[in-house]
């Protein structure tokens, strides 16, 4: 919406990076989406440098795993050069398990866990299209190559659990990741749907028994099919508004005797005030005057623009003010306010479900007048001044059709 999230996601890298430090964190799994966009610009990629710099001062392993907005080759590029960062890059399935299972070692250098490194997966990393197959046919080879996949890469994980087990004696975890949308996930407005071929959604009973499975895509915090160990940790940013109110989470998970102990959730400190309005005129100029106050942030005219802490907001307005000053007004009311409205608009009364024995009609049978009568019922015109609106509405759309009848009305 023309704003840059750059400052903020600085602000979360160094809180993360804290929070590494403070934890003395082992291992750091990224389960997709390093970037918006198969091409990031420059300031992003050197971001992505710089903390991949940082989070290898502080003793920690790096794994990053592609989804589905990033490039294979992007994520390539660097992929030989960050090894050498303790960084270990995934960006796509392949038949070589070794270069996909592989273990994570804790800061004294042992095995602490075998990680089954699962990036996003596109259809034709795992199957063949075949002729003549019905939809419902085609989501069933889907998942089941998928599963498939998953239980190649445990299966050779449980080997070298075995093998590290004997050497450390120690029982040793198997963690796994995926990049996709589980059966029953909770999303958001701007995750963008993900359908592996004609699969949209994947079973949790589908994936194998390992100790932990980390999810990414879906960018609300939750659990699994109500399980502790399969978890989806969310976007540490709010990337839509209606995730502005989800306390956004990194999730630290400990392992005890080889075993998952918890998923502890730690909160990601709210960088940027988003706040969604709803109301008429006069209750979104309530709250807009309210919302410093209540955001706790201070209210300063003779700060320049640049170091005043700006709330960024939605409104949706609930009244039936068909006034063309609309965004006028509502600038009218940010005077002297830290507020950006991002985005404005106006609340549609829902249309009641279409009765069973009510007649079908076509837009053909309809005239022009009967559909502009059709679109003013959709509103409520209950005060006065709501009602004179309507009517000079009408009578100008009546008139704008007279003239267009006479061949009078401008082109």
């Amino acid at each position: 919406m023309g704003k840059s999230r750059a400052s903020e996601h600085q602000a979360f890298f160094l809180w993360l990076l804290e929070q590494i430090r403070l934890h003395e964190v082992d291992a750091l799994i990224v389960a997709g989406d390093i970037f918006d966009s198969g091409a990031p610009p420059s300031y992003a990629r050197e971001m992505y440098n710089q903390f991949i710099v940082d989070i290898h001062n502080t003793g920690c392993q790096l794994i990053i795993l592609a989804g589905n907005h990033d490039s294979v080759a992007t994520l390539n590029e660097s992929k030989a050069l960050l090894a050498c960062l303790n960084t270990r890059v995934v960006s796509c399935v392949a038949d070589e398990c070794d270069d996909f299972v592989f273990p994570l070692k804790t800061r004294q250098g042992d095995t602490g866990a075998i990680l089954c490194a699962i990036p996003f997966i596109r259809p034709r990393d795992v199957i063949v299209s075949q002729a003549g197959q019905s939809g419902q046919e085609k989501q069933q080879v889907m998942q089941q190559a998928i599963a498939d996949y998953y239980q190649k890469l445990y299966q050779q994980a449980t080997k070298l659990q075995k093998a590290s087990k004997t050497a450390s004696k120690q029982a040793i975890p198997i963690i796994a990741t995926g990049h996709l949308t589980t059966v029953g996930a909770s999303t958001s407005d701007s995750v963008r749907d993900i359908y592996i071929g004609t699969l949209d959604a994947f079973p949790a009973s589908a994936f194998p028994p390992a100790d932990y499975i980390a999810l990414g895509h879906i960018h609300k915090p939750q659990k699994v099919a109500k399980s502790e160990h399969i978890r989806y940790s969310g976007s540490p940013l709010a990337l839509s508004f209606d995730e502005a109110k989800t306390t956004k989470s990194v999730l630290l998970v400990d392992f005890k005797a080889g075993k998952f102990l918890q998923a502890k959730p730690l909160d990601v400190p709210k960088f940027q005030a988003m706040e969604v309005i709803k109301g008429d005129l006069k209750e979104i100029k309530k709250q807009l005057n309210a919302l410093p106050d209540l955001l706790g942030i201070e209210v300063d005219v003779d700060r320049e623009d640049e170091n005043q802490q700006r709330i960024w907001v939605e409104i949706l307005v609930s009244s039936q003010d068909y006034l063309n000053d609309l965004q006028t007004r509502i600038q009218t009311m940010l005077n002297g306010l830290p507020i950006d409205v991002l985005r404005l608009r106006r609340e549609r009364k829902k249309q009641p479900a279409m009765s069973q024995g009510k007649k079908k009609e076509t837009l053909a049978e309809l005239s022009v007048m009967d559909v502009f009568e059709r679109r003013l019922s959709e509103n409520n015109w209950e005060s006065k001044a709501d009602k004179k609106t309507r009517e000079r509405i009408r009578s100008s759309f009546q008139k704008l059709l007279a003239e267009l009848d006479t061949g009078k009305a401008a082109p």
